[in-house]
């Protein structure tokens, strides 16, 4: 899998970069506080798992977007392949701009990278799931190219 970003305001998370690491918990702590999160903030533990989970996964992609030197947001997303298309495919896990960067444009530059990662690495689709109270992603993401696939689908979760 090449994970390689030609813009300059995109960053892969290097796992080894203190910063990368604080600045993506942070990120994801938020996220989980948002209304479109909705959960309980990662305990320290919880933090090390997450590192440990997404730089041991072998089709994790994290990518950060850069607002003035700082890191305002993060996309999660993992290689998949796809059956049906016989070719790789990225599925977008999460996508999060911190409060204080919303409204500059940070998340199209966050689908725009993932995009270019996917052509990269010859794949033949990108998917996500969206909330569907939650108009302003599904906004962008339409504006983006992507769409509710040709058969509507349920996006269902089993807790273990």
């Amino acid at each position: 899998m090449q994970v390689k970003i030609e813009q300059p305001d995109l960053e892969i998370c290097d796992f080894t970069n203190p910063q990368h690491c604080t600045a993506l918990c942070n990120l994801i702590n938020e996220y989980i506080a948002d209304p479109m999160g909705g959960g309980s903030p990662l305990t320290e533990k919880q933090k090390l798992y997450l590192l440990d989970g997404l730089e041991s996964h072998p089709c994790a992609i994290v990518l950060f977007v850069l607002s003035e030197g700082c890191i305002a947001g993060v996309i999660n997303a993992f290689m998949n392949f796809s059956t049906f298309k016989c070719k790789p495919m990225i599925n977008i896990h999460d996508v999060f701009v911190g409060n204080d960067y919303r409204g500059k444009g940070l998340g199209r530059k966050l689908i725009q990278g993932i995009a270019e990662i996917a052509r990269n690495n010859g794949c033949g689709k990108i998917t996500l799931e969206v909330r569907t109270d939650n108009e302003t992603a599904q906004n962008l993401y339409h504006s983006e190219g992507f769409e509710e696939g040709d058969t509507p689908m349920f996006f269902w979760t089993k807790q273990l």
